[in-house]
């Protein structure tokens, strides 16, 4: 992709290929057109790309975290301090992003530290394609990477070099005013937002279309059971604007604006659609604690960023039916203090580990179900575990077994029951088979073990016997 700079036609982005072929951005067309025959070059939409960042950031903010600011060219600066609870933990959520990019076709590399400035330079210049920095590892983390990682202005980085400095680290150690006087205010400026001294503003995207109330203060607020108090009147208020449209929040963001224009942020999620003011209350309200207020809160915002219809319920007679139990309330407040909710489900395979996945707790029920004509386990193993056994022809059970140093004999047998492989899905498994026998020792325990093959062929397994689960 090539633009303009003056009179100068200079490339701008490029593929693997062309990089492996000596072009970089800021390499003159005609240079690379030198190095590379045929290159086939385009003019970029610098305005198209602009939007599709922003629509990018939308993506993320409904996604992600309830701060999220565009960083052109082509980057993004989430703020994910009030909403990584949500996605188990901070390696999980950024893992995440980069292959949800990816899956989209998009080359990404991220990066989480404590500063904006620092975030940006090791997403674009660490060796790493995702880093994670721990708090306070800032400096550490960007020391070696080099002057442009500071987002600073060419004649500066230039400039810099004839002085002898090659990365961040030596900058970091040289005083301070003697640079200032040399090339101004922005340097010293952006070497302390990426080290965490000063803070740098983020002005986080909006959408029109997203349901939002706000509480503007004459006098900042602080106290946690005033915001709290707040809180709730602006739930009241976004319950009441999604009733009229027939929506229901399945996530919501409580962004808070300090006097010295930083921000503060609660991100709430819901496992279904919902608006009961009493339960985002208790969602948000149970975060509340984790809000820094700085020197005050000057205006509350709450908007609900994810939203789907929601058609309110007709009230049944307990006279006439029983209702189920709803823990869905109890669901939802569990996942927003960062754990996991999830049930089993029934996973169309004849291989007994691969017949069940985790899914939501609120999943909607399938129809699918195990097979009822063999029981299974209540406990199934994550991998079958080798035993040593004796039977005495391939389709008995055997006699004893020993697992885990424990001899077990075997006073009762049902089976065998035949599993064969997958032979559809994996080509090693053409031939696969296994006979399953459900086995009582002599204590009254009931074990689930396996032969892998039919007892004579090599071809349809290992001939080893296995234990795959137990029984109540």
């Amino acid at each position: 992709m090539i633009g303009r700079q003056g009179s100068r036609r200079l490339v701008l982005a490029l593929d693997k290929a062309a990089k492996a072929a000596g072009i970089r951005p800021g390499t003159p067309v005609s240079k690379a057109q030198a190095l590379v025959p045929g290159l086939l070059v385009e003019d970029m939409d610098t305005a198209g790309d602009a939007r599709a960042l922003q629509q990018l950031a939308f993506h993320f903010l409904r996604i992600y975290a309830p701060i999220v600011a565009a960083d052109p060219p082509d980057g993004l600066v989430l703020d994910t301090a009030g909403a990584d609870h949500l996605h188990g933990n901070e390696t999980l959520m950024l893992s995440g992003m980069v292959n949800r990019l990816h899956a989209a076709g998009f080359a990404a590399r991220a990066a989480i530290a404590d500063s904006w400035g620092a975030a940006h330079a090791l997403a674009r210049f660490s060796r790493e394609a995702i880093s994670i920095v721990p708090p306070g590892g800032q400096r550490a983390a960007i020391s070696g990477l080099p002057l442009a990682a500071l987002r600073l202005e060419e004649r500066i980085v230039s400039g810099l070099k004839v002085l002898g400095f090659r990365s961040i680290g030596e900058l970091a150690e040289a005083p301070r005013a003697p640079l200032t006087l040399r090339f101004g205010p922005e340097l010293v400026r952006r070497l302390s937002q990426a080290l965490g001294e000063i803070g740098e503003p983020i002005e986080p995207v909006r959408v029109a279309e997203l349901v939002e109330v706000r509480r503007a203060f004459p006098e900042p607020i602080a106290a946690a059971e005033t915001i709290a108090r707040y809180s709730q009147k602006l739930v009241i208020g976004l319950c009441a604007a999604l009733e009229r449209r027939g929506l229901g929040a399945r996530r919501v963001d409580l962004v808070l604006h300090r006097v010295d224009s930083g921000l503060q942020a609660v991100r709430a999620g819901t496992s279904r659609p919902v608006r009961d003011v009493k339960q985002l209350v208790r969602l948000l309200t149970d975060r509340i604690d984790t809000i820094d207020p700085g020197f005050g809160i000057e205006m509350m915002v709450l908007t609900a960023t994810h939203t789907e219809p929601l058609v309110a319920a007709q009230a049944r007679s307990s006279l006439l039916e029983e209702g189920r139990a709803d823990i869905a309330d109890t669901v939802d407040v569990i996942l927003n203090r960062g754990h996991k909710v999830y049930r089993y489900a029934a996973v169309a395979s004849d291989v007994p580990e691969r017949s069940l996945a985790s899914v939501a707790a609120l999943a909607p029920e399938d129809t699918l179900g195990w097979p009822g004509h063999w029981p299974r386990p209540v406990r199934l193993f994550a991998r079958p575990e080798p035993i040593e056994t004796l039977a005495l022809l391939p389709d008995h059970p055997p006699r004893y077994f020993l697992w885990k140093g424990v001899r077990h004999n075997v006073r009762r047998a049902d089976g065998p029951e035949r599993v064969f492989g997958e032979w559809w899905k994996r080509d090693r498994e053409k031939a696969a088979v296994r006979d399953y026998f459900m086995v009582e020792n002599e204590s009254g325990e009931r074990f689930w073990i396996f032969r892998s093959g039919d007892g004579e062929h090599a071809e349809t397994g290992s001939q080893g016997w296995f234990i795959h689960g137990v029984f109540a």
